[in-house]
């Protein structure tokens, strides 16, 4: 997938959204992560990475809206990127959802109505339901690269991942 956007993409809203558990069930708790890279090659290290209810040193990328269970109207996480405000050093965005995994292992299969999108305003640019990785504890959603020009474009799509959120952060870039 790529950006029709000339311009490349300027500021995006990524938001998630899930049907909570059942009563009496554990609440599941899914996160928004975003991670920049200085290197635009899959396998480099984080320069710094977005989740549970923060945002990044610059205030470029932040974590708007943090849920832990899935109730309420509308999207349960939402996460804002400016890319036209990121530094130059950057070249690439990783965009992720990882599945807290207490009590017990949970994959994207075991709840109901995951869905993601990213939006420029009211340009949709993608959306997934997950189906894809149903075995999988975590996903990378969506990649951004800044091109040779300096222009923010959205490429790859939905990667799964089995990994808990410490373990996370490290492999989304690969």
């Amino acid at each position: 997938m790529s950006s029709s956007l000339s311009k490349g993409v300027g500021k995006v809203e990524v938001s998630l959204r899930w049907d909570p558990s059942d009563l009496g069930e554990p609440a599941h708790d899914l996160d928004l992560v975003a991670a920049t890279y200085e290197d635009a090659a899959p396998g480099s290290a984080p320069a710094w990475a977005v989740h549970f209810d923060s945002r990044s040193p610059d205030g470029t990328i932040t974590l708007t809206r943090d849920s832990r269970t899935g109730q309420g109207f509308g999207a349960d996480e939402v996460m804002t990127l400016e890319f036209e405000r990121l530094a130059p050093t950057y070249r690439r965005v990783v965009v992720g959802v990882v599945i807290q995994q207490r009590p017990g292992r949970r994959t994207f299969g075991d709840i109901r109505n995951v869905s993601a999108r990213v939006a420029e305003g009211y340009t949709e640019l993608g959306t997934t339901d997950f189906a894809g990785v149903a075995d999988c504890t975590a996903a990378v959603v969506w990649e951004f690269h800044r091109d040779e020009a300096g222009s923010w474009h959205l490429s790859g799509g939905l990667r799964g991942l089995d990994a808990d959120p410490e373990s996370f952060l490290g492999l989304m870039g690969g």
